[in-house]
């Protein structure tokens, strides 16, 4: 029996919840009549099959329809259901669209496998679906020139995605906004949101106007850029253009401002939007501004600002959510405020909100940091206790930690616990485990780690061949480190059985036959060490092997060539690399720039510092602030402070914020030259820029110590305690003896009091200045009592090196200075010898006897540990062709 078209059709519908019967009623049809199935009907029983993913029989349909005659609607009806399926790799839905040939395949079709494409993470199959578009004749509609420019964009091929963006008049498409839109985003999440402006300008001629979309786009890539001054700019355009900004506006400036270090600019914006929206018609804040303002006031090290605007938070229309304390838990540990962080996850449980697995991370990624290891693991216990169980960030920050602090025996504890919990190590684990041990030149430690992770199944890769690489050059065996660099081209990874039998054995057993080359870091980090090494020539050779081997150079070898040759003084063959840099196609950075500019300052030749200047303007290569620091210290060494001291202003302009580097040069110059009021005024203008940084009130105090402003050194000192700023850096033994010598006792006195009841742990010998002046004024009562302190103190070890405890919790100050400050281990050893029952230490400790005794142990204790172990007043000595900002 056979059916017509039509009614095999309706059939087919009518069976579409069974999918084996449409089958077999279809494959019956076929058998039975002459007549070749509908369009319909092929229709029907394929949405039938791709209902139930019977894939066997859809591949079968296809052939059986690549043999029909005149299959081609039939073909189109097959391939519409399958293509908008996603059921088919990518492979085989392209080669059903070519089987519709000669007929051109509906360029909706292509859409829907360009969609499919994207969706599944794969942008490399659109410029192939285009090719085959092309091929076919099917003309490009704008919306897939768009989808084919995106693609372009997100694997960087931005120069590809421009010439498809130029090219679409040709194709006979008119680009609309979201053409526009799509260019801008992809220039501006690759830095240049130069280009992204250009393109926003060119909108104009294609008569369309940039929407907000467009607009928040560009502020929040020159923000990200650092490009403040720019953004500000583009906000200006906006309003011109008639588009008024919107939160996201405010929030992606904010947060900019926060990241270049101008927070308080940032706050500014922040209370603009917050008191004066209605009336200067600006957005309300949202919860992103909250949050990124309150992650501005944590880098920034503003602590007790982000505390009160937690708390407005919390009285505002919005909660704070997990979010929110995450951020003031990162806050919190960033800025050495350890035990806060600690109960503010027991303070979010009782608030309702229960800490997740990233927030316990937050706080034991700080507790390990810092070396308190014990504290750590006892907020680890408390996780478990909350039911969250510690995943492989939690272990690796933890065994990091042991190795850091040399507790091999306790990583492999670790190591063990976490195989039981079931949260198996991989590679990354293994090369932090690696590259601790190695730094510390303990090879059999990390050779004993190495072989319990091939028990587990992990092998090398390039980055644990690295670790162990750099390991060897940084303990002197460059020329071991070369043989094996040497031995990896032919036999992997292997080549580190030149290590011992051990290491032969595990890589052996691991890589299963493939071969783990060398590649650039390799090489970066041999040619680095032999630089250093002084080894140039060597040096120069490996560079020369790493180019036969094809493996192009980066700015970053480039630029280990220039340091070494500046720092040797020879700015000729510096200049060379840059120029041989530029003829191989690398762009140098401003980094290169930097390291140049930082020779020339030694050479001080300021002539060519200018021309570099001149050079890098011209390249459109952007100054940093290290660029800014090296004029600062070439003019301050020649005596020109004011005129370093414009370059501030110059900085300003172009949107560089001065870091507290930039200050530290001024301020020194200022005061070696004795203009300590210009000192002072940018003293006050460093902590409004940078912050309460220690270094500042350091280097001022020490200043004036050195120039006898012992009023205004005291003055200082007081305020730095007040704030909780450690005493660490500061000339405080220095400052209280002058006092004493100045007869000015009560004035020493009263400082070191302060330093008492603030907590600050420092060196007892600070009390032997004060002591002997109340003995020369035969004050005997209050020279014991001080004695007695002193004596207290030079007793317990952990309060005796130079910290700071926290104001508020002396406790704070045992574990700080239990696990940072233990550089004086000479001095307290000598102290615990002394300290021995039995000992002059102790017979002070437990006189009866009058106070010749004490004045006599005291006087010995002077000569023999008063002076050698306190910091006195020096010059500051900086290296500033590259650095960082002071952690505070």
């Amino acid at each position: 029996m056979s059916f017509r078209a039509a009614d095999l059709c309706i059939l087919l519908r009518a069976l579409s919840g069974d999918a084996v019967l449409s089958w077999r009623l279809f494959i019956h049809h076929l058998l039975s009549s002459p007549l070749p199935p509908s369009p319909p009907s092929i229709a029907a029983l394929s949405s039938t099959l791709v209902r139930f993913a019977m894939l066997p029989h859809l591949h079968h349909l296809h052939l059986i329809l690549l043999h029909l005659p005149n299959s081609l609607p039939c073909l189109l009806s097959f391939a519409y259901c399958a293509v908008r399926s996603h059921l088919f790799p990518f492979s085989f839905s392209l080669s059903l669209l070519q089987s519709l040939r000669p007929l051109p395949p509906p360029v909706h079709l292509y859409n829907i496998l360009l969609e499919s494409s994207l969706r599944s993470g794969h942008p490399e199959h659109v410029e192939i679906i285009y090719k085959d578009m092309i091929f076919a004749g099917v003309s490009p509609e704008t919306y897939i020139l768009n989808v084919m420019m995106r693609s372009l964009c997100d694997s960087g091929r931005l120069d590809e995605a421009r010439m498809v963006f130029d090219k679409m008049h040709a194709k006979g498409c008119c680009p609309n906004v979201y053409s526009f839109g799509i260019l801008v985003c992809g220039y501006c999440r690759a830095g240049l949101s130069c280009e992204g402006l250009e393109v926003v300008e060119g909108m104009g001629k294609f008569g369309l106007v940039p929407n907000l979309v467009i607009w928040n786009t560009l502020v929040s890539g020159f923000c990200r850029e650092g490009r403040v001054g720019e953004a500000e700019r583009v906000v200006e355009m906006m309003g011109m253009a008639g588009m008024v900004p919107n939160v996201v506006t405010f929030n992606a400036r904010i947060s900019a401002l926060c990241k270049a270090g101008m927070v308080l600019e940032a706050y500014g914006i922040f209370k603009d939007m917050e008191d004066g929206g209605a009336e200067l018609e600006l957005p309300k804040p949202n919860k992103v501004t909250y949050d990124v303002m309150l992650d501005g006031f944590c880098k920034g090290g503003m602590v007790e600002e982000a505390r009160a605007l937690l708390d407005a938070i919390k009285s505002s229309e919005f909660s704070v959510d997990l979010v929110t304390y995450n951020i003031w838990l990162c806050g919190l540990v960033r800025n050495g405020r350890l035990l806060e962080a600690h109960s503010l996850l027991e303070e979010m449980a009782r608030e309702g909100l229960e800490p997740n697995l990233y927030s316990y991370n937050i706080v034991i990624d700080g507790l390990c940091k810092e070396g308190m290891l014990f504290v750590a693991r006892s907020v680890m216990s408390l996780m478990r206790s909350k039911g969250i169980l510690p995943d492989i960030v939690t272990y690796s920050t933890l065994l990091h930690g042991y190795c850091t602090k040399w507790k091999v025996l306790r990583a492999n504890m670790i190591l063990e616990e976490m195989v039981k919990d079931g949260c198996f190590p991989n590679n990354v684990t293994c090369n932090i485990l690696l590259q601790s041990l190695w730094k510390k030149g303990r090879t059999l430690e990390a050779e004993g780690l190495m072989q319990k992770m091939n028990e587990k199944g992990y092998g090398l890769d390039i980055v644990s061949c690295n670790i162990v690489l750099d390991g060897l050059c940084k303990n002197g065996e460059l020329d071991k480190a070369m043989d094996i660099i040497s031995g990896m081209w032919l036999h992997g990874s292997a080549a580190l059985g030149e290590l011992g039998n051990a290491f032969r054995g595990l890589v052996d057993n691991q890589n299963g036959g493939q071969k783990c080359v060398p590649d650039r870091i390799t090489y970066s980090i041999l040619i680095n060490n032999l630089c250093k090494a002084g080894r140039m020539d060597e040096a120069k050779k490996k560079f020369i092997e790493m180019l036969a081997k094809k493996l192009a150079p980066d700015s970053v070898i480039y630029d280990t060539f220039v340091h070494a040759y500046c720092k040797c003084g020879k700015m000729t063959s510096a200049f060379k690399v840059l120029r041989d840099m530029e003829k191989k196609g690398c762009k140098p950075s401003t980094r290169t720039y930097n390291l140049l500019i930082w020779g020339l300052v030694n050479k001080h030749q300021m002539d060519q510092i200018h021309n570099l200047m001149n050079e890098m303007q011209i390249k459109g290569i952007l100054p940093d602030v290290c660029t800014y620091n090296n004029l600062i210290q070439s003019l301050c060494e020649e005596g020109k402070m004011k005129e370093a001291a414009l370059l501030l202003e110059e900085m300003s302009g172009k949107d560089i914020v001065a870091n507290v580097y930039s200050f530290i040069l001024l301020i020194k110059a200022f005061c070696k030259s004795g203009d300590f009021d210009s000192a002072e005024d940018l003293f006050q203008r460093a902590l409004t820029t940078c912050g309460q940084k220690p270094s500042l009130y350091s280097l001022m105090c020490n200043e004036f110590c050195m120039s006898g402003k012992l009023s205004e050194a005291k003055e200082l000192l007081q305020t730095a305690i007040d704030i909780g700023i450690s005493v660490e850096r500061f000339s405080y033994k220095f400052l209280i003896e002058e006092l004493c010598k100045g007869d000015r006792l009560d004035d020493a006195r009263s400082l070191l009091s302060l330093m008492i009841d603030r907590g600050c742990v420092f060196n007892p010998a600070t009390f032997m200045p004060v002591i002997d002046a109340l003995v020369e004024r035969r004050d005997k009562t209050e020279a014991d009592r001080l004695s007695e302190l002193m004596m207290n103190m030079a007793s317990r070890p952990e309060e005796s090196n130079i910290g700071l405890a926290h104001p508020d919790n002396q406790s704070y100050a045992k574990i700080v200075s239990g696990s940072r400050y233990n550089e004086n281990e000479s001095h307290l050893k000598h102290l615990k010898q002394d300290s021995a029952p039995g000992s002059d230490w102790h017979n002070l400790l437990h006189r009866d006897d009058g106070g010749g005794i004490a004045l006599k142990v005291l006087k010995r204790v002077q000569k023999g540990w008063g002076h050698g172990s306190v910091r006195h007043p020096q010059r500051w000595q900086l290296d500033l062709y590259d650095h960082s900002d002071d952690a505070g």
